[in-house]
């Protein structure tokens, strides 16, 4: 390759080359520091020093897509969620926290490494089943399951504990006024008596059949909700250790090998519990012994001799560093005492108990070591199935045929969105994150090399279609269009007639005559609170919202899932002085929990003031697989890139 080079540079088209690149110097001009400190960031938010790449965005974003999919059930695609202002919510948020944590650090509330690690060290996550405690190798593994490094989860605990100190500064001792939380209390006790009657959809025809154009105007009025996401139909090779066979024969030969191996690890030492005092002199170690010998305490014989006692409590021979004194004091019986001449000086022993050891026999470890020979053998025979795969796919066979030359057998998947979800929005088992993410880095009859699932299995997959983001056809979608776009009619009609009652009953007419003409009857609930409002099963969150927004003798409106209802606020009437005086101790403690909430607000608000913060909002789209804004467009309206669905409503 090298030679290539040098005859490449000798060439009139590298000549060339390169007077067109000096040309362009002295065109546009060349800084020595651009060239020197290039400044490359694909950063989407930066505050301050502080930075969040592409990767940590799109993490954000798809957490809080599946809690609102929960919340809601419904089925959000990053389109929905763009339209909706749901990624620039999320950057935001992003964007304050890390404007906050970087506010922190230039005041100097930063919490030390030891800190950090002695928090760590508590979570009971990373303890270690056997031992119950905090075990490095499990802390960096669950680490890894989750898709983060140590760097990047101390990272967050730094921040995490910088705003817990900052917050304890600010809040400690901090409660709301008494007169708060009495109007609270009034606020809380009020009630309120309410008059209503309901209008049924039979009460209004049916509206008619909606025409194409009536349908597709409905369609481009909800083309967000509606767009597909984009849909991938793959092809997958897996080559996984439950594939091979899972009782091959087992050399024993093989299974004695390990067990003699392994036997010292396997088996239990014995231990003992010794007492080893240090002597001087000859006659230091005969008064020692003598002491001992007459149950003296051991620590009071070895400070009458200058020295200080060691105990090994329970140890094996190997935990006593001297060998000569080991030695010694595993040859001398319980209760017995022992003068050693040892490589570290002369010591006394004194051997208080001995627990005996166990050795294992190879009868009680052969299952145990006959599934790890199997372990390794089926991980040996994964091995040999992708290297007989690669050699194929690396010499111009397709995954599929390559796939039947190693023998394995592929998988059809699709069509499947890059979150996992088939056409009905239904997850497809089987997929990983990993299996995604290198699906939807490859072009339509792109395949990828073998890759590395973890667990000892491996994989390969290829895009055989891609499906971009689209609206289904019409006649796919009509029913659902058709019931929806009845509906819409249905409710304006509704609205229409309850206006006219609502209209008839400000000029003067009784809420029972209105709602005798219209064949129905006033229904009267008294002293309802905001305490058991939602008790009274019967009224709708709308209906609620209104009464406590009415003033007494208001007429309203109000929609349900049953239909239309017309209600009118009666009266009001205030608490009683008794519960008022119960209630303000009661709301005081929340209150005040709502106030700090508002305070730690204001700090974020502030530390945006303070620290430069800017967000990349094309490059957080293209993080989450959207075009990005057209800049002419955004100027004119802030509208996508074309072939892009504008805003339309979330499913309530």
């Amino acid at each position: 390759m090298l030679s290539s080079i040098r005859v490449f540079a000798q060439s009139w088209a590298a000549r060339g080359l390169f007077v067109l690149l000096i040309i362009s110097f002295v065109v546009f001009g060349i800084g020595n520091r651009d060239l020197l400190h290039p400044k490359i960031s694909n950063s989407v938010i930066t505050a301050g020093a502080r930075s969040i790449g592409p990767a940590e965005y799109k993490r954000a974003f798809e957490s809080y897509i599946q809690r609102l999919e929960q919340q809601m059930h419904q089925q959000i695609s990053p389109e929905l969620a763009a339209a909706n202002g749901l990624d620039q919510r999320v950057a935001q948020g992003m964007a304050s926290s890390e404007a906050f944590a970087a506010y922190l650090t230039k005041i100097g509330i930063r919490p030390s490494d030891k800190l950090i690690a002695g928090e760590i060290q508590k979570i009971p996550a990373f303890f270690d089943q056997v031992s119950g405690r905090f075990d490095r190798n499990n802390y960096l593994k669950r680490l890894a399951d989750n898709n983060l490094t140590a760097a990047v989860f101390e990272g967050q605990m730094r921040d995490q504990l910088s705003e817990q100190q900052a917050a304890t500064g600010l809040i400690t001792g901090l409660k709301v006024p008494r007169a708060y939380a009495a109007m609270g209390a009034i606020y809380t006790v009020e009630s309120r008596d309410l008059g209503y009657f309901s209008i049924a959809p039979a009460s209004v025809p049916q509206p008619p059949a909606p025409t194409d154009a009536q349908l597709t105007e409905l369609m481009k009025e909800n083309a967000a909700q509606l767009t597909r996401p984009e849909f991938r139909t793959l092809t997958v090779v897996k080559f996984s250790p439950s594939q091979v066979a899972a009782n091959a024969p087992i050399d024993p030969k093989e299974v004695q090998k390990r067990f003699d191996f392994r036997k010292d690890t396997l088996s239990s030492p014995e231990t003992r519990t010794v007492i080893q005092i240090p002597a001087k002199t000859p006659a230091a170690a005969t008064q020692i012994a003598q002491g001992l010998a007459k149950g003296a305490d051991a620590d009071a014989v070895a400070k009458a001799a200058g020295v200080e006692a060691i105990t090994y409590a329970n140890k094996p021979q190997s935990a006593i560093p001297d060998k000569k004194v080991a030695a010694a004091a595993f040859a001398t019986p319980a209760g017995q005492i022992a003068t050693v001449k040892g490589d570290l000086g002369a010591a006394v022993v004194k051997v208080m108990s001995v627990t005996a050891g166990r050795s294992v026999t190879l009868e009680e470890v052969r299952p145990a070591i006959e599934a790890e020979i199997r372990k390794d053998q089926a991980s040996e025979k994964v091995y040999a199935l992708t290297q007989a795969y690669d050699d194929a796919h690396q010499g111009g066979a397709t995954l599929a045929a390559a796939a039947t030359k190693a023998g394995v057998a592929t998988t059809a998947i699709g069509p499947v969105t890059q979150g996992g979800r088939d056409l009905t929005g239904q997850p497809v088992q089987g997929l990983t994150q990993k299996l995604m993410e290198t699906a939807w880095s490859l072009p339509a009859g792109g395949e990828s090399e073998v890759e590395d699932a973890g667990n000892g299995e491996f994989f390969a997959v290829r895009v055989e279609k891609v499906t971009p983001p689209a609206m289904p056809p019409l006649e796919e979608i009509k029913p659902m269009l058709t019931k929806a776009w009845t509906q819409q009619q249905l409710a304006k009609t509704l609205q229409a007639k309850a206006d006219g009652y609502v209209a008839r009953i400000k000029k003067g007419e009784t809420l029972a005559a209105v709602a005798a003409s219209a064949g129905s009857s006033v229904s009267e609930i008294p002293g309802i609170d905001r305490r058991n409002a939602s008790q009274n099963q019967a009224l709708g969150q709308d209906l609620l919202g209104k009464l406590f927004t009415s003033r007494p003798g208001d007429v309203f409106t109000a929609s349900d899932a049953k239909g239309y209802t017309v209600g009118k606020l009666e009266a009001v009437h205030s608490g009683d002085p008794a519960q008022l005086a119960q209630m303000v101790e009661q709301l005081r403690p929340q209150m005040s929990q709502g106030y700090l909430r508002e305070v730690g607000e204001s700090a974020h608000v502030y530390a945006r003031q303070k620290i430069k913060v800017t967000i990349d909002s094309n490059r957080a789209r293209e993080a989450i697989g959207l075009e990005p804004i057209d800049p002419k467009a955004a100027a004119a309206g802030g509208k996508a890139a074309p072939g892009k669905p504008g805003k339309a409503p979330l499913a309530k």
